[in-house]
């Protein structure tokens, strides 16, 4: 049987233990010829742990039993025999590693609402900063031990004491849609609060109103199981355990419910299966391994180990066995059995398979009263689940954003509860720190300039709305797209001279350009457009494309641009977007010269750099140094001053660093001629310079 354990469960070297359980029982034989080694139970417990450990269970369970003998054992040395146990349930169930979670055996209506923390019913659901929502109850009992989000393990902010504020709109959704099932979560949590106050008939009358209303709620079913074991009503404890497990046949705390009732009742053997079936759901959960462990030793209701020295394996820890193997299997172990030394210890009772009843029996299923839709009620569209929409149409207007007017697109829940549009709660934060609704301030969640889309509004906006989503997702990709354009409606950022190759740092506080940087940022371009102002058209009729390197993002929203010039271009046409200005562009190029012209203008270049290269070396080392600071070094001469469309990179590093006025440096930059150009740089120059000797 050791073969069909995943070999991460299996022992690393199972020969090995076993072969140095089997040295450590010869020394035991010389410790009873006066050896003076330990007891021999202890050798025995070893033995048999190591067959356990390494899937051997008809062989190890004779050990214990030998074992057992010699010496009363107790829980915790069983621990090996009920892991072995439960590895073998997971493997016959199919079941992963680690705890299978939740999974209905008929889909209910508001699954999609449930908490993942108590597994019910969202109530009062709160969204996290990391999208994720949990019942707000659930979140405030497990924030002194723990801050991380159970799904994504993010930093829960609210934690560091900021109070939980309810989702808003998740809020009304469900008051709306499941008004049954929102009173019950109410009548729930007020028998709880009944339950500690130990006034538990009253919380038992408020669980059977919310089980009245909301018949289809495991959580329910399971915490009254809970209320009637306490209250010794342990048929009822049973009854409501199994209907939690028939609702949910892979959720733990009802198989745990389960366990405990039977175990109540006398039940050992099923009390014993529910709790293995636990362990194989969840591999460490102590509860069940504990629960698991002391039925396997309790001995006053036939358990395995008992008080008389030469018995067989009793029901309990036989039928724990059973539920590893089938006939075939069973039979071939008890056939290899038969030939051991110790016999009258062995099993004698035919083995048979374990069949887990929770998925199967439909008689009893009928007894759990469903929440049924009339056909003409049900609406598929767009359910890619199978599951039927809980009402009989969703209204589009429930989901719509109250900044935009539109369907939500990445929405994005405040701390104070209020949900957008991602965009529309960039661009609000952009002009005022504080919630469009409720004004309350969000200076901390702009400091974070982390904002996580709300996951349970997106896939309930993907599973009922699919068309409008489509239609919605199809405006917003063409937004981008038109904002990508390069060419047509180019952002233009109206402030200084920029030119081609010259870095040009920005710092960026006003809303406008808030707006623009992040959507130069968000469509991948990087770019924007450059240009001074102009009293009449607002801005001048040539500027240069700047390129995004960096963006430095401060607390209070402002920002550090490092940008860099790219190409120069000419404004066709004026125009603005969302309170920035644009323009229809066109770029422009340097043209080219052939022959002697080519060599009339290198010996030209060469001239005007060595001149420009002689003043910059003039200047006083103060002014060099915040020169150098702030433009860099002043680039290197090109062997071809053509090969670049803008002409030579030093030509607009010496431009940047005259002491020219704007509407001086605005005719270098239309230049087609980089004679032109030259001849222009070389008359400042000379002028500078003549300046200077006066």
């Amino acid at each position: 049987m050791g073969s069909h354990l995943p070999p991460q469960q299996q022992c690393p070297e199972p020969q090995l233990v076993l072969q140095l359980a089997a040295g450590t029982l010869q020394v035991q034989n010389l410790e009873l010829s006066g050896g003076g080694l330990g007891p021999e139970w202890q050798v025995l417990l070893g033995r048999a742990d190591a067959l356990a450990y390494g899937g051997r269970l008809h062989e190890a369970l004779p050990l214990y039993q030998l074992a057992s003998r010699h010496q009363q054992l107790r829980a915790e040395q069983l621990e090996k025999l009920v892991e072995c146990l439960a590895q073998s349930v997971r493997i016959k169930e199919g079941l992963p590693a680690a705890a299978a979670g939740s999974n209905p055996a008929q889909p209910r209506e508001w699954d999609v609402f449930g908490c993942r923390k108590c597994q019910g019913f969202l109530f009062e659901p709160v969204s996290l900063p990391c999208g994720h929502t949990f019942c707000k109850k659930c979140l405030e009992r497990d924030r002194a031990a723990e801050s991380r989000c159970v799904l994504c393990k993010g930093e829960d902010s609210a934690a560091a004491g900021q109070l939980l504020r309810v989702n808003v709109i998740l809020s009304n959704l469900l008051a709306k849609w499941f008004p049954c099932q929102v009173k019950a979560s109410q009548l729930r949590h007020e028998g709880n609060l009944l339950y500690k106050e130990k006034k538990l008939q009253a919380a038992l009358q408020k669980y059977n109103e919310a089980v009245s209303l909301a018949p289809n709620d495991h959580l329910l079913y399971s915490n009254r199981s809970q209320i009637n074991s306490t209250l010794k009503a342990c048929e009822d404890a049973l009854h409501d355990a199994e209907t939690a497990c028939r609702l949910q046949p892979y959720w733990l705390k009802g198989h745990l419910r389960k366990g405990q009732a039977l175990a109540n009742l006398g039940k050992t053997e099923e009390a014993l299966r529910e709790f293995l079936f636990c362990l194989a759901l969840d591999t460490g959960n102590k509860t069940a391994k504990s629960e698991a462990q002391k039925v396997n030793m309790e001995q006053k209701k036939g358990f395995p180990i008992q008080e008389e020295p030469n018995v067989t394996t009793s029901g309990s820890l036989r039928k724990s066995l059973q539920i590893t193997e089938s006939k075939k299997d069973c039979s071939e172990e008890e056939n290899k059995l038969a030939s051991m030394p110790e016999s009258s210890f062995l099993i004698s009772e035919k083995c048979s398979l374990l069949k887990r009843k929770c998925c199967s029996e439909e008689k009893r299923n009928a007894e759990v009263p469903c929440k049924l839709m009339k056909k003409d009620t049900v609406d598929m569209k767009g359910n890619s689940t199978g599951q039927n929409t809980p009402f009989e149409f969703v209204d589009p207007s429930d989901l719509d954003c109250s900044l935009c007017m539109r369907l939500f697109y990445e929405p994005v829940t405040t701390p104070c509860g209020h949900t957008f549009c991602l965009k529309c709660l960039e661009r609000c934060l952009d002009h005022n720190p504080k919630c469009p609704l409720c004004k309350e301030g969000l200076s901390e969640c702009l400091a974070m300039r982390k904002y996580c889309k709300t996951v349970l509004m997106e896939e309930l906006i993907a599973r009922y709305l699919p068309e409008e989503l489509t239609e919605r997702r199809k405006i917003y990709e063409e937004e981008i797209a038109e904002l990508s354009n390069l060419n047509k409606n180019v952002p233009i950022f109206v402030c200084t001279m920029a030119y081609p190759t010259v870095p040009c740092p920005l710092h960026i506080f006003e809303p406008c350009y808030r707006l623009m940087i992040r959507r130069c940022m968000e469509t991948g371009t990087k770019q924007f457009g450059m240009c001074i102002s102009d009293p009449v058209k607002g801005f001048a009729d040539y500027g240069c494309i700047l390129e995004i390197r960096n963006v430095e993002v401060f607390a209070d929203g402002r920002s550090v641009v490092d940008s860099i010039g790219k190409r120069r271009f000419k404004v066709i046409q004026h125009s603005q977007r969302d309170g920035y200005n644009t323009a229809d562009i066109e770029y422009i190029e340097d043209q080219q010269v052939q022959g002697q012209e080519y060599a009339a203008l290198l010996v030209l270049h060469d001239s005007v750099y060595d001149q420009a290269y002689i003043w910059f070396n003039s200047l006083k080392q103060a002014l060099k140094s915040r020169i150098l600071s702030h433009f860099g070094p002043m680039p290197a001469k090109d062997p071809d001053p053509q090969a670049n469309p803008n002409g030579p990179a030093w030509c607009w590093w010496v431009l940047a660093v005259l002491p020219l006025e704007n509407r001086a440096q605005l005719p270098f930059l239309a230049m087609k001629s980089l004679k032109d150009r030259l001849n222009g740089i070389k008359r400042v120059l000379t002028f500078m310079s003549r300046t200077r000797s006066r």
